[in-house]
């Protein structure tokens, strides 16, 4: 074997081309308030805070095998945050989400430690017991509304930014940028040695144990890391929202279960699963919301039929079926034009 025959690369043609057209894509996006009406860059805000959860749930449960029903803790943790801090701290409101992310951390690191005793379905279930923790305690502070909820001021939103479509604008970027940090952080992450022994942990744990990875420390901080990012995302969900209430703020429906249908429709462990499952959530959601109830019906045949004929998503499918792989995270060896992933 002449080994001046082969190559090896992280890179390929389709990611390259990918890359070309995403940056293309972003350069639309960030000059959306010159084209877009107010609704179309609210839906479109909305769609990128979806991403951000979904690419954040995947990083844990789709690596870390972290299955969490509870992440909803952290965002409403962080909608709380944004309100206390600006409200009763005096804090600028970009500067609230930041603290919320770090406040988001800090309060992560006791209950990891807890519920880093479960396993299976126990640990699921657990981070739902927490999230309950934590809207019953915020509903119990009469300064945020307690149970009713509260709205944040006129004055603090108007800090953002003079006038209404400014503040428009300013809302919709910082979503836009929260989705290209979180996935370009995923990204990154996934590609140095703590990211290797991740994908080691998913792929085979005793294994990965015996090779001397440090297994609770490498789940520790995804967990951490994961609870920063959803915190800060938080506070953006409800600065857009400008109003927050413990249902609203720790819904396992919205901030969970559609997170977990993005993700599971979409390919589970890997990065681009979540962005086209939160297209599909997305366009099911504006063809049927006039059907009511049903919509959800919908939603939950979509979710089975997937899981039964493709367990590994869409993604899977197209990866399977393609060799595309549009955030190349291995290593590719290439031998006279054929390369076989490493």
């Amino acid at each position: 074997m002449n080994l001046q025959d082969y190559s090896v690369s992280r890179s390929s043609k389709a990611a390259r081309v990918a890359a070309i057209l995403t940056a293309i894509a972003l350069l639309v996006l960030i000059a959306a308030p010159l084209w877009a009406g107010r609704a179309d860059m609210r839906l479109m805000g909305e769609l990128f805070l979806y991403l951000s959860l979904a690419t954040l749930w995947n990083l844990m449960a789709g690596y870390a095998g972290l299955v969490s029903v509870g992440q909803q803790a952290y965002v409403g943790f962080g909608g709380y945050m944004l309100f206390a801090l600006t409200m009763l701290g005096g804090l600028h409101p970009l500067v609230a989400i930041a603290a919320a992310g770090v406040l988001g951390a800090l309060i992560s690191i006791p209950v990891a430690v807890l519920i880093f005793r479960l396993r299976g379905a126990y640990f699921a279930i657990g981070t739902w017991v927490i999230a309950e923790v934590f809207r019953l305690s915020f509903a119990q502070i009469s300064a945020l509304g307690g149970g009713s909820g509260s709205s944040l001021p006129v004055a603090i939103v108007k800090s953002l930014a003079s006038g209404r479509s400014m503040r428009e604008a300013l809302s919709y970027w910082l979503a836009l940028g929260a989705a290209v940090l979180v996935v370009t952080a995923v990204y990154l992450f996934l590609r140095s040695r703590q990211g290797l022994a991740l994908t080691a942990i998913r792929d085979n744990e005793l294994a990965a144990g015996s090779l001397g990875i440090d297994i609770w420390r490498t789940k520790f901080i995804v967990y951490v890391v994961t609870s920063a990012f959803t915190a800060m995302i938080g506070a953006l969900i409800f600065l857009q929202k400008l109003r927050i209430s413990p249902d609203a703020a720790f819904s396992v429906n919205d901030w969970t279960a559609f997170v977990i249908f993005i993700v599971v429709i979409g390919g589970i462990g890997t990065i681009e699963g979540p962005i086209i499952g939160t297209l599909v959530f997305f366009a099911l959601r504006e063809t049927l919301a006039d059907l009511g109830t049903t919509y959800l019906i919908v939603l939950g045949v979509v979710a089975i039929v997937v899981m039964l004929k493709a367990p590994k998503g869409i993604w899977g499918v197209i990866r399977s079926r393609y060799d595309l792989q549009l955030f190349p995270l291995g290593y590719r060896v290439k031998h006279i034009g054929q390369s076989k992933e490493n």
